[in-house]
């Protein structure tokens, strides 16, 4: 062998070394200034991972952002919006990549601020091992519970506490000895199985790559030598077989594959597969990819699979091994990590997102939220920003998942605000509530058509919607003396009325307004399926709510009836006098007054009352249904 042969084999040897190595996920968390950023850039900087116009352009950033009186920042190397670099905090997670001789790395930098708790959820959602830093000045504190018992929650066992600036408290082990006993006594109760805690000083490199001098006391491994030796565990290349679909592939009429990364475990050609939530169940054909054809798919592979038989498969679904089906359920029991600005309401709809799969969901309840610094389980019927709870989730279909503890990518799901498509919660599926799979739909042999047919009309749902005193009520008497003129079959569910029987238990709390919406919605569907007109004077002030009402008709059935009154002219005409005690402070949540009224975006039909009568208002609701000769 000549010397460019060896050569050529050598470095051939070498990258096949650096392909195969394994790689390890991991998130620096803990309190504002404790020294995540630092921490990450002194790892990069120490590892001779940096090449010299990143050196320069560094100590050209320390000079002018820099927090270390003209030293170089090493938090710079990682704190890249100029927001993070005028005040010395870290705003949004950032993800680095680097690498040694024995395993490569990503590490995410998560925010300590609590307003941006959302952010280091987002980052742990995806690590291994979290570094929890603890500034040795300072012990544990509000944040460092917080992260902790978020970075459980997500699934993540293994930390490694590092109680850094250890350097401004004269390396004193006795401080590292209590701050390190109080985590742990902590990690036992939160549920995380192992703990290791170091000493050190990022900002001067203490413990981080090499051991210090300045703590003989301490015997364990450094900081690089733990991240490089803690060991992984990789569950999903234990499990059985599960890919969700995330696109049917038919590029010609003789070629129709499902694509998608398989999840975890591993299949074959020839392997019999069970497709969720369906049930159907056929056989592996192919295992296609752009580099050929393979006889096994694994963990992490993107891949198309062809399938024996011509079964009706789609975008979510989930292909699964036929002898280790999933289960399907469209109850569940779920913590939630509310990220939003406007607080949690159980019974207003979002949307659900897990895995590939996007359907309509709801919160029914909330068992409890937890207290974050004591884990204290408190009542709630709310959740605010940065809040955790044990909720009962509603979905509008079953959908196939597995607990959070046995698969992040099937049991990990986000919520989505309908009306703004935001993020607003991140969860965790933890058991499905079985009462859920006993309930089915029963057969009716009369429908709606048939109902409807009998009584001449076309089934709808008018949807008066405005403030107190607005009028509504008045034109949807109107409107049904009208109609009942016509030989029309109505009902008339006015909000004062159901607040007497069917609602009388429900207050006037946002929480409260939500639930009366949702089950006013119901009847209301009810009514239109034994074909009737009805029609519903409610406030229904959030929009959320009235397109929860809405999604529950078929097309055209539902209008929605703006009835348009200035506040003012409310308050003037109030004959119940409730806008005066409000305005006195004696009514809590009075909308328009301590509580909003969101005005509909695009209502089939806006009545202004200021432009007509009550009479001609309710002429104009009986030509939009198609009706001129109401007397």
């Amino acid at each position: 062998m000549n010397a460019a042969t060896s050569a050529e084999t050598a470095v051939a040897a070498y990258l096949q070394q650096h392909e195969t190595k394994g790689l390890l996920r991991f998130i620096t968390c803990g309190s504002v200034d404790d020294g995540k950023s630092t921490l990450i850039g002194r790892l990069l900087h120490d590892t001779k991972l940096l090449l010299d116009d990143q050196v320069s352009a560094l100590e050209a950033d320390s000079r002018r952002f820099g927090t270390q009186n003209g030293e170089i920042d090493f938090a710079l190397l990682v704190d890249g919006l100029a927001a993070e670099r005028e005040q010395g905090i870290t705003i949004d997670v950032a993800y680095r990549f680097f690498g040694t001789e024995r395993r490569k790395f990503i590490v995410a930098d998560c925010p300590g601020h609590e307003q941006y708790t959302r952010n280091m959820a987002t980052g742990a959602s995806t690590a291994d091992v979290a570094v929890v830093l603890v500034d040795a000045r300072k012990g544990l504190l509000t944040q460092t519970r917080r992260h902790s018992y978020i970075v459980k929650l997500l699934g993540i066992d293994r930390v490694i506490l590092a109680v850094n600036k250890m350097d401004l408290v004269d390396f004193d082990q006795a401080v590292f000895d209590a701050i390190a006993g109080q985590y742990r006594a902590l990690a036992a109760h939160l549920g995380i199985a192992h703990v290791d805690c170091l000493p050190l000083s990022a900002l001067q490199g203490d413990n981080m790559i090499a051991r210090s001098q300045r703590t003989p006391w301490y015997a364990g491994p450094t900081l690089l030598e733990l991240l490089e030796t803690v060991p992984v565990d990789r569950h999903d290349t234990e499990s059985a077989f599960r890919m969700p679909v995330q696109w049917v592939c038919r590029p010609n009429q003789n070629f129709r594959g499902f694509a998608g990364t398989v999840v975890s475990g591993a299949v074959a050609s020839g392997d019999e597969i069970v497709v969720q939530p369906s049930g159907r169940r056929s056989h592996v054909a192919r295992i296609v990819t752009a580099d050929g054809d393979l006889e096994q798919a694994t963990t992490g592979q993107a891949v198309t699979l062809t399938l024996t038989d011509e079964i009706d498969a789609s975008r979510g679904d989930v292909i699964a091994l036929a002898s280790s089906p999933l289960e399907v359920a469209d109850q569940f029991a779920a913590h939630v990590l509310w990220m939003g600005d406007e607080r949690l309401l159980p019974g207003r709809p979002y949307l659900l997102k897990l895995g590939t799969r996007t359907i309509g969901a709801s919160v029914t309840e909330i068992k409890h939220k937890v207290d974050v610094n004591t884990q204290e389980e408190l009542a709630a019927k709310h959740l605010e920003l940065n809040e955790v709870g044990l909720c009962n989730l509603h979905l509008d279909q079953p959908i196939p998942f597995e607990s959070y503890a046995d698969s992040r990518a099937l049991g990990g799901f986000i919520l989505i605000d309908r009306q703004s498509n935001a993020t607003v919660a991140a969860g965790t599926l933890e058991f499905a509530l079985r009462r859920a799979g006993n309930i089915h739909w029963q057969h009716l042999d009369i429908d709606k058509g048939e109902r409807a047919a009998i009584k001449h009309q076309q089934p709808r749902c008018l949807w008066f919607t405005g403030l107190s005193g607005a009028g509504k009520s008045t034109i949807a008497n109107l409107v049904e003396k009208k109609l009942l003129a016509l030989g029309k079959h109505t009902y008339l569910l006015d909000g004062d009325n159901v607040r007497h029987g069917l609602n009388k238990d429900l207050g006037f709390t946002d929480e409260d307004r939500v639930e009366n919406i949702r089950r006013v919605a119901e009847v209301a569907k009810l009514m239109t399926d034994a074909g009737l007109i009805v029609l519903v004077s409610f406030i229904s002030p959030f929009r959320a709510e009235r397109a929860m009402a809405r999604a529950l008709f078929e097309p055209g059935e539902f209008l929605e009836v703006y009835v348009d009154t200035p506040l003012a002219d409310a308050e003037r005409r109030d004959v119940k006098g409730l806008y005066a005690k409000a305005r006195r402070g004696e009514l809590a949540n009075f909308t328009g007054i301590d509580s909003p009224y969101e005005v509909p975006e695009a209502p089939e039909l806006r009545l202004g009352t200021q432009e007509a009568d009550a009479a001609t208002l309710a002429d104009r609701v009986l030509a939009a249904l198609g009706y001129h000769n109401a007397t």
